[in-house]
């Protein structure tokens, strides 16, 4: 492969940040100009990020983030809001359903997002609350020309919008019109609800009350409010093909603040991965590491067949155990899923053949529990209409050609993500990557602008499970940051969308980057692939045993070797695998260089340093 790369690996010494979207990252950049740090540029980043991706994120949405403080080893703040105190499995089974709908009022948990940005702020940043607020205000009251695919997402959206979801109708189809691509688009609600967090702290005395001051607003105070009394009163329509009310009351959010945790990592050759708990999949990314450690990862061609077999093999391996054993529950084996012996074991499963069952481990010799696996187009789904399900037929494994959100053939429209990385001029760094709250997901709600997460969906209504179903506990979500020592030093932060397969493409990256010596910009823009070789995260959680899909340009030679390993193989676009935001740095000499890049895919995230 030729080392043209679609835009140069960026270099600097102030600062950088990249993120899913231009406009984010340039306004995480005005901060870094004016002094501030890469944990207000974060900040101001992800919040924008709600307001000009609101088919990926919103501000009822979560937000994992990576903490790095100069000289200081990393920290995760872990926004990722837990389980209404209603949500039992009792209460499911009254209701007749064994998924938890991927839409609507009952999958929707506390809120986590702003929580957790001002907790970065307020511990670790140094600029004022109205400093990371404006630049989203002024996109919501001035408008932001939209990108083609929010316009088409609102027109797949259309019908349920005018059938069901009225207050959406309101605000994405203004004047009872899809948006056009580049036009100025609008959210008043949420401007005038960030000017009200204003002004009710602006009256505290100090910096840090001020932030205290906007998070009781948010979790004690009219936000909690009104999102609670709209869960009770309102009936939704979902996936399901009925109506239903929310589980989320003021109750379960008053109080509520993020963790912070030491997050886990394991040793790579001369660099140290670091990513957060087993509340997220993110132990997958180490997992697979420790597997592919003990092969000829290092060796292989990275464009060729072996890298695409090993690195899917150990991928299943790994999918199969967070299945099995992740989850919000102290009783997690992390230190014997992370174990040498385990490792070994478990690497001996790794053929020349491609895996065509789901193979989780016995970690200190405990047996798994394994949630149900169902194939795709086994579940039944309902019209949008929501009239009688109907059991879809040859239903091939949703895919992703864009990076973006898909509409299924019932009706089922899937969000996505953001990411946000950045980095500055003393060496603090960050990796966030917010979700949830996304349009598709729920109706608006009236008065405060925005649609409610939806990722309690990623509970099973089967008992016994790692991420069953339970009251107050974080649900197992699939949002993955990264952070990268180099011997010992803080050295990559980086993350992408794109749901189960976030992990699957910062491995790719990674590893073309540890052993290929591809520079940032072309570990992100190589050929990319996923394999659906695991029960989906997403409503409705089916499995594609033995799936890989890889991006068109990859070799004829390596797409036939793959098939003849026994993987099902189905080409994607070219550029259809992944968002990657990357930032690092380097020392020359005393000096630190700052460097980014970002991905080309979906021609909208874009990495500015200077």
């Amino acid at each position: 492969m030729s080392q043209f790369t679609t835009r140069p690996e960026l270099r600097g010494t102030l600062g950088a940040v990249s993120a899913t979207h231009w406009l984010a990252s340039t306004a995480g950049m005005s901060l870094l100009e004016n002094g501030h740090t890469a944990f207000d540029a974060a900040v101001a980043a992800g919040f924008v990020l709600q307001i000009v991706e609101p088919h990926l994120n919103g501000p009822g949405g979560e937000v994992p983030i990576i903490v790095t403080p100069a000289g200081q080893r990393p920290i995760v703040i872990s926004g990722q809001g837990p389980s209404p105190a209603k949500a039992t499995l009792a209460h499911f089974a009254a209701l007749g359903l064994d998924l938890v709908p991927g839409t609507g009022l009952l999958p929707a948990c506390v809120p986590g997002a702003f929580g957790a940005w001002l907790t970065l702020l307020r511990d670790y940043g140094t600029a004022e609350l109205e400093d990371v607020l404006m630049p989203a205000i002024h996109y919501a009251e001035q408008g932001h020309p939209i990108v083609e695919r929010i316009s088409n997402t609102i027109a797949t959206m259309r019908e349920l919008f005018d059938t069901h979801w009225n207050s959406s109708a309101a605000l994405y189809l203004p004047d009872g019109c899809v948006p056009g691509a580049g036009k100025l688009f609008r959210n008043p609600e949420v401007a005038k609800l960030y000017r009200d967090i204003l002004e009710q702290a602006r009256g505290a005395k100090t910096r840090e009350a001020r932030i205290e001051a906007a998070l009781a607003y948010w979790y004690e105070g009219p936000v909690a409010e009104r999102i609670g009394q709209y869960c009770e009163t309102e009936s939704v329509w979902d996936v399901s093909g009925r109506h239903h009310s929310g589980l989320l009351r003021a109750d379960d959010m008053s109080g509520w603040r993020p963790k912070l945790e030491v997050p886990l990592s394991v040793d790579y050759g001369e660099y140290e991965v670091f990513k957060c708990g087993p509340w997220s999949q993110g132990p997958v990314l180490l997992q697979a590491l420790n597997l592919l450690s003990g092969t000829a990862i290092a060796e292989v061609d990275p464009l060729g067949p072996e890298f695409v077999h090993l690195v899917t093999e150990a991928t299943k391996l790994a999918m199969a155990d967070r299945d099995a054993w992740y989850g919000d529950d102290g009783d997690v084996p992390m230190e014997a899923l992370l174990s040498d012996q385990y490792t070994t074991q478990r690497r001996s499963l790794i053929k020349d053949t491609a895996s065509q069952v789901i193979e989780p481990g016995a970690p200190g010799g405990r047996n798994a529990n394994f949630p149900p696996q169902r194939a795709f187009g086994t579940i039944k789904q309902p019209g949008m209409g929501g009239g009688e399900p109907t059991v879809a037929k040859d239903v091939p494994p949703p895919t992703d050609r864009a990076g973006e959100p898909a509409l299924d053939n019932a009706g089922a429209q899937r969000g996505d993500t953001v990411q946000v990385s950045a980095v500055d001029r003393w060496g603090n760094m960050v990796s966030a990557t917010p979700s949830g709250g996304w349009f598709q997901s729920s109706p608006v709600i009236s008065g405060l602008g925005f649609s409610l997460t939806t990722r309690g969906q990623m509970f099973w209504l089967t008992d016994g499970l790692a991420s069953s179903m339970r009251p107050g506990v974080r649900p197992r979500t699939t949002l993955t940051p990264t952070t990268v020592f180099k011997d010992g030093a803080p050295y990559l932060a980086l993350g992408t969308p794109g749901g189960d397969q976030q992990d699957q493409w910062q491995l790719q990256f990674l590893l073309r980057h540890f052993h290929a010596g591809y520079k940032i910009q072309r570990a992100i823009d190589a050929p990319a692939f996923h394999t659906d070789h695991l029960p989906s995260s997403f409503w409705p959680r089916e499995v594609g045993l033995a799936s890989l899909t890889l991006e068109e340009r990859f070799s004829q030679e390596t797409i036939e070797n793959l098939r003849a390993r026994g993987h099902v193989v189905k080409t994607a676009d070219p550029w259809a695998e992944g968002r990657l935001s990357v930032v690092g740095r380097e020392m020359d000499g005393d000096s630190q260089i700052v460097l980014a890049g970002s991905n080309p895919r979906g021609m909208q995230g874009y990495a500015v340093a200077r």
